[in-house]
């Protein structure tokens, strides 16, 4: 051992060889004779994954320790006491010089390994420099792919010899001899001579003869090679377990490479060890632990390669799939049994918790203050209470409605009618509910108390551009952004320097697909991605039945920041475990349910295996959201016709939902004219099931078809990923007023291409007169869209958001000019924002010593001066939010005239008449007319004087009214004003 390893904590592999003085007796069964007794060479390094920092311990005794690059300590996990190196994509080790050399073409690796990634992606490497297939700049090299995606060698053992020839790019292969054992494998590769034969664990699957030398392999210095990174620009880094690699610059013999190899006892003791540790969290499940199980428990059919049977000591308490009962009375506890196809059983112990009403009101959570209708749970999340809400202001919040019922289509209510927000209106402030929570669980009823601030609505101003978010490339798999200069469609340019927006570091670590809704009531924007990586090396098989079940959710105010709606550095599990991807999800509010419906494409399997190969076509599913928080789940089926459909998008134009999809299949689907093409549905009820594309359908209980093969006849292109978007008002493109935009995503051929309709072309689309069909229908050159866009969204924005996007900064506050007009001496000021949006908050009048503030409605207010103030200036005060800012008027004067008038109803001879009582407080005398719905009077006032004035109006009850009063003075006073006639009736 080396002196300058750290000495080892805990107990280390021994090889056969090795254990023949100490624990020969007991593990003989699994290391033949002949095998312990081989005369196996000493190792040029050995790395049994002893680690220390950056350091891969070389624990032969010769210091030829490897260099790690990406790992950290919770890469390394202990299987019982054997160490192993959790390769996820996400780090590799760098061979020393000193492992094989050149001399002669005699070396040996033994690579013990368990995966189940087929990808493109080297276990181990001899050899350096990255570089393309066919190119100087790819190293020469020596491989082994434990796992390969590649079609000819599909989940099989790749490897092979490669050095380059003048004509050609030199890689002999050995022949497919199968793929890995169960659980942990000894893979051996031998060469000899111009031989290489390939071991697994002790057979030779594979060999082959070739004519390069290991001369023109090993470089000359620096790095020999790699553990876990290929040398192919592109190939994925590995994703494996590893647990032992040794090296030999000399051919083992057939024997010394069957006893130097660990035994097949200790690989899968390491098997075992390491399937507890990973299957403890899938079956702990949606609970917390296995000490208080509420919820089912997840059994699955294999881990690791391994097959599992499973069995529970008490099926009536925990089934032996899994269901756990909520009938028992007390906390039961069970021993759960994983059987694998070979090796020990493993044990969980499962204590299963009494149901409670109690714990369901625990798991509820609802926000502290709100923008969004809030998700009103009607059944417990942990026992399956039923719940029911009272709202302490049913204004604010509604409560659960007793008698609601489900609609006979579409999706019901998950909250029953519960939960509806109506916001304050701006400028009135946020306002607190309380809502009382009332769970009943086997005759018990509990109650608990959650107060919520329902926050005003925000500051709403007119849509004055347009952004958009998209990624670039299967390569560049990040999330950009780009703006309109101006309320023109077609004038997009790159944001942030047109840097990545949002780049993943967490699940798949790639961003695909982004979609951007702006929230119901249009004070903020979510944004939701597909969490797909194929730069990671993830090939589309996989991608589609092994793919994330996740989404990847942000919202932001601004466009510019970013903030994950759970309040983690991951993506939010929607899907199923049966569903082999979650694929371009999209949002739209829908009416009826007062809530978020997000739909994406999946696959679907018979169960979590994904072992089934049939009816594995891409379908479009939905849940609902209130808060892009929470979500329904399981997923609903949308969209299942028996054939692949992927991408939809939605708009409303009247009472119908228009939706747009991606025919995914090669070819025609049933009515669906063309594969790889766009086609339109519509439906009054937007969550209403599909099961076949049908030209005669009834809207309101399905989606009828109306268009197909839209776009390929038009771009020459396969499209995906269709967007439709609503033209601003004064947008140039928008000369109708129902202008809209429909994008298509040649995503072949450089991205998005636009199409300019309306939503009247739209909604008349039918099987005998198709949108795409009219003369109208034409794609636009291209030009004016973000560069390079795929698979991406566009949406409308304020000016205060466009501004922010162009300037990279937070939203700014606007300016505003406050006038001031005076009547008599009724002072009124308007505020107005630059932006055109609402005003909200206070202005001061002031004059002279006196001041008075008014809170301002629908932007404006009025106050009266008071005697003696002969100028009035107004100052904008601003408001809590700070959107606006604050301003003064000019000053004006005050009129020194002023009339103040009443009007009354007397009764003379059982008729009517008005009373109009005139005063005038000014210090000079004015002539004042009065003028009423029954005649007009002239009268002349000294200073201070008052008068009267009758009008008759024949009329035994006369209706409310107004009197008009206008005035006159010396110096060129004036004055105007009215005063209410109040109705009366005579008997």
């Amino acid at each position: 051992m080396s002196a300058s390893r750290p000495s080892p904590t805990r107990r280390r592999r021994l090889t056969a060889a090795g254990i023949v003085g100490t624990l020969a007796a007991s593990l003989c069964a699994f290391a033949p004779a002949a095998a312990m007794a081989a005369d196996i060479p000493a190792p040029t390094a050995h790395y049994d994954m002893s680690h220390s920092g950056t350091t891969l311990w070389d624990v032969s005794g010769n210091g030829r320790n490897a260099t790690l690059t990406g790992f950290t300590d919770a890469s390394f996990v202990d299987a019982g006491g054997d160490d192993v190196l959790r390769f996820k994509k996400d780090g590799y080790a760098a061979l020393p010089q000193g492992l094989v050399t050149g001399g002669d073409n005699a070396f040996t690796v033994e690579y013990t390994v368990s995966t189940q990634t087929a990808a493109n992606q080297f276990g181990w490497v001899i050899g350096n420099g990255v570089g393309a297939w066919n190119t100087t700049q790819l190293g020469n090299h020596v491989f082994v792919n434990p796992r390969s995606g590649e079609s000819s060698y599909s989940n099989q053992v790749l490897s092979g010899i490669r050095v380059k020839t003048a004509t050609a790019n030199g890689e002999t292969r050995l022949p497919a001899g199968g793929g890995l054992n169960p659980g942990f494998t000894t893979l051996t590769l031998v060469g000899s001579g111009n031989t290489l034969t390939l071991y697994r664990d002790g057979q030779v699957i594979s060999t082959t003869t070739h004519t390069a030398n290991l001369s023109s392999i090993v470089p000359a210095s620096g790095t020999l090679g790699y553990l876990g990174r290929s040398l192919y620009t592109g190939d994925a880094l590995l994703a494996a377990d590893v647990t032992d690699v040794r090296f030999w610059d000399t051919s083992l013999t057939a024997e010394q490479v069957s006893a130097s190899m660990p035994t097949e006892a200790e690989k899968q003791a390491t098997t075992q060890a390491l399937l507890r540790g990973d299957l403890l969290p899938i079956v702990t499940g949606a609970n917390t632990s296995l000490d208080a199980v509420r919820t089912n428990l997840t059994f699955p059919a294999s881990s690791n390669g391994v097959a599992l049977t499973w069995s529970s000591s008490d099926p009536s308490v925990v089934s032996n799939t899994g269901v756990v009962s909520r009938a028992i009375t007390s906390d039961t506890t069970v021993t759960i049994t994983a059987t694998p196809a070979s090796g020990s059983p493993i044990t969980f112990s499962v204590t299963v918790v009494a149901a409670s009403a109690s714990a369901d009101l625990d798991a509820i959570e609802l926000s502290a203050r709100t923008t969004e209708n809030l998700p009103l749970v009607t059944k417990g999340a942990v026992d399956g209470s039923t719940i029911t809400w009272s709202s302490s202001d049913e204004s604010l919040v509604t409560a659960t409605d007793a008698g609601y019922t489900a609609p006979a289509v579409g999706a019901a209510d998950t909250y029953r009618g519960g939960g509806i927000v109506e916001r304050p209106a701006y400028g009135t402030g946020d306002r607190d509910v309380t809502l009382t929570a009332h769970a009943t669980l086997n005759g018990t009823t509990l109650s608990r108390e959650f107060t919520v601030t329902v926050a005003e609505h925000a500051r709403t101003a007119p849509d004055a551009g347009y952004a958009s978010a998209y990624f670039k490339s299967d390569g560049d798999e990040k999330i950009y952004q780009a703006a309109t200069s101006g309320n023109d469609f077609f004038t997009f340019s790159p944001v942030n320097d047109g840097k990545a927006v949002i780049t993943s570091t967490t699940d798949t670590t790639g961003l695909r697909d982004p979609y951007i809704l702006r929230s119901h009531d249009g004070d903020k924007y979510y944004m939701i991605a597909t969490d797909l990586c194929i730069s990671c090396g993830t090939g589309w098989g996989p991608a589609q039945s092994e793919g994330s079940l996740k989404v990847e959710v942000w919202e932001s105010t601004d466009m510019v920041t970013w903030e994950r709606t759970n309040g983690e550095n991951s993506g939010i599990t929607i899907n199923q475990p049966e569903a082999g991807m979650t694929w371009a999800p999209e949002a739209y509010w829908d009416d009826d349910l007062e809530s978020y419906v997000v739909f994406f494409a999946s696959r679907k399997y018979s169960d979590a295996s994904h072992s089934n190969s049939d009816n594995l076509y891409a379908r479009m599913f939905y849940v609902t959201t209130r808060d892009f928080q929470t979500f329904t789940y399981p997923p609903t089926t949308w969209q299942d016709t028996g054939y692949a459909r992927i991408d939809s998008t939605v708009t409303k134009i009247g009472e119908y939902y228009y939706r747009f999809t991606k025919n995914e299949e090669s070819g025609a689907a049933g009515t669906l004219e063309a594969g790889k093409d766009i086609f339109l549905e519509r439906s009054t009820v937007l969550t209403a099931p599909t099961t076949s594309s049908n030209w005669n359908a009834d809207p309101t209980q399905t989606w009828q078809l109306t268009d197909t093969r839209m776009t390929s006849l038009e771009t020459g292109q396969a499209g995906e990923g269709p967007e439709i978007i609503k033209l601003n008002e004064g947008d140039p493109n928008n000369t109708s007023g129902d202008g809209y935009v429909f994008l298509v995503d040649n995503y072949s051929a450089g991205g998005y291409r636009a199409f300019l309709t309306t939503g009247a072309e739209i909604a008349s689309s039918s099987q005998a007169d198709r949108l795409s069909k009219r003369a109208n229908w034409n794609v636009r050159p291209a030009g004016g869209l973000p560069t390079s866009p795929r698979h991406g969204a566009f949406v409308s924005v304020p000016q205060t958001v466009l501004t922010a996007l162009h300037d990279w900064t937070g939203i700014e506050a606007v300016d505003s000019t406050t006038a001031l007009a005076i009547t008599g001496n009724r002072a009124t000021a308007t505020v107005t924002a630059a932006d055109g949006g609402e005003v909200a908050g206070t202005v001061t009048f002031t004059g002279g010593a006196w001041s008075q503030t008014v809170g301002l409605v629908d932007g404006t207010a009025s106050v009266d001066v008071p005697a003696g103030v002969s100028a009035v200036t107004t100052t904008y005060d601003g408001y809590a939010d700070g959107l606006v800012s604050t301003s003064v008027s000019a000053e004006v004067p005050v009129s020194a005239l002023t009339i103040t008038t009443t009007a009354s109803i007397r009764c003379v001879a059982g008729k009517a008449q008005v009373v109009v009582s005139l005063h005038n407080p000014s210090a000079i005398a004015a002539t004042v007319t009065a003028t009423t719905p029954y005649g007009a009077k002239t009268v002349t006032l000294a200073a201070g004087a008052s008068t009267t004035a009758s009008f008759a109006s024949r009329l035994v009850s006369v209706p409310g009214g107004t009197v008009a009063v206008s005035a006159t003075a010396s110096g060129g006073a004036t004055f105007t004003g009215t005063a209410p006639i109040p109705a009366g009736t005579c008997n």
